[in-house]
């Protein structure tokens, strides 16, 4: 049960959450994207949403549509699953976020 005082609890989260969350976009977008192979593919869609069309050029080569395959796999381990060039991937990522 939500209690009035947790309710306002939420609401203040959620308006600074929304603030933090556009003064982070202010800041990456004058720097390059920090992606790493330890991330998971769901961490740099949901950091950098222009991505996911560098996730989706690649689908044909690993033969699955990744997003769906391996949204839960760090980008090193769907590189080595899907034989892809680990370096290009992370070089290609990190333009697409930029």
């Amino acid at each position: 049960m939500i209690t009035p005082s947790s309710q306002q609890a939420v609401s203040v989260y959620q308006r600074e959450g929304r603030a933090g969350m556009q003064n982070a976009s202010k800041s990456d977008a004058s720097s390059t994207p920090v992606i790493t192979p330890e991330m998971t593919v769901l961490d740099v869609i949901a950091k950098y949403r222009s991505t996911e069309t560098v996730f989706k050029s690649y689908d044909q080569q690993a033969g699955v549509c990744i997003c769906c395959e391996a949204l839960f796999d760090s980008l090193e381990d769907v590189a080595h699953k899907f034989g892809l060039n680990l370096e290009k991937l992370l070089s290609e990522l990190e333009k697409a976020g930029a």
